[in-house]
This record gives structure tokens, C-alpha cells and sequence, in this order.
């Protein structure tokens, strides 16, 4: 079966949520989502898909999180050229920084980002923002 992975950080909650409904739009596209909390995969066993969903939320001045998060990217980053990934987060703060910086660094990889500017949702997710979640992971499956 076509597997895609979906790793995050999620501090209060959001995030999982966010992460929970890209697994949904997986499955809905017929794919199958393997969900991993950033703590429970190495960036080498990561690189090992070709599909990768990632969410981290929005920290401090608009950057990803420091202690897990950016170690575990910084280790992919290298890894992620060719590979189809999406990135999602939330934020409660400032206008989205954080996302477009981490786009940049991931389109700058070589990677094909899907959609091409990242999903972000203002604090916790609504009905629309976890649709939004579906759509990203059913997107990512068929591309």
C-alpha cells in the first residue's frame, strides 16, 4: 500500500488535530497515513518515504520549535530533494512568517511542495481549518 508519512509537534493540541485530519484526507484518497509525533521517527527513517506531511505550529518570534522540531528538520532537510511534502501548522500570532520561512527552506531542498505555500490555521482548528486538513492530505496523496 502507498504509505505517507505524517510527522509534527504539537504543544497544545492544535497541531495534532491538524495532523489527525491530513491522516483522514490520506485515507480518503486511498492512501495510508503512518502518524508519528517528531519524537517517535529519526529524520534518516523520515527521509525513507516519499510523501511527507509536516506540522510544527508557529513559536516564539515565528520560527518552528526549537528543541525537537528544527534539530529533526534540520537532519531531513538534506534528505527531502524529490520528495512530494506539505507542510501545515497553527499560530496565534503575527501574520505566517514562520511558514513561508520554512517553504523557502524546504522548496529550496528540491523538494515538491504540494500545495506550494503551506497550510496554516489560526490557533485551534475549526470545521473549516480541519477540512482544509483533508484536503492538504488527500492532495498529497494523489500527487
Amino acid at each position: 500500500m502507498n504509505q505517507i508519512a505524517v510527522i509534527y509537534w504539537s504543544q497544545t493540541g492544535n497541531t495534532e488535530q491538524m495532523a489527525n485530519a491530513v491522516c483522514e484526507g490520506i485515507k480518503n484518497a486511498g492512501a495510508e497515513p503512518v502518524l508519528r509525533t517528531v519524537s517517535e521517527i529519526s529524520a534518516q527513517d523520515a527521509a525513507a518515504y516519499d510523501r511527507i506531511a509536516l506540522g510544527c505550529p508557529a513559536m516564539g518570534a515565528e520560527v518552528l520549535e526549537e528543541s525537537e522540531f528544527e534539530p529533526f528538520f534540520t537532519e531531513l532537510e538534506g534528505k527531502l530533494g524529490g520528495k512530494r511534502v506539505a507542510l501545515f501548522g497553527s499560530y496565534g500570532w503575527g501574520d505566517g512568517q514562520w511558514m513561508r520561512d520554512w517553504v523557502a527552506r524546504t522548496d529550496d531542498t528540491g523538494a515538491i511542495l504540494v500545495p506550494a505555500e503551506g497550510l496554516m490555521v489560526h490557533e485551534t482548528p475549526d470545521d473549516d481549518g480541519l477540512a482544509s486538513c483533508r484536503a492538504l492530505g488527500e492532495a498529497l496523496a494523489k500527487a
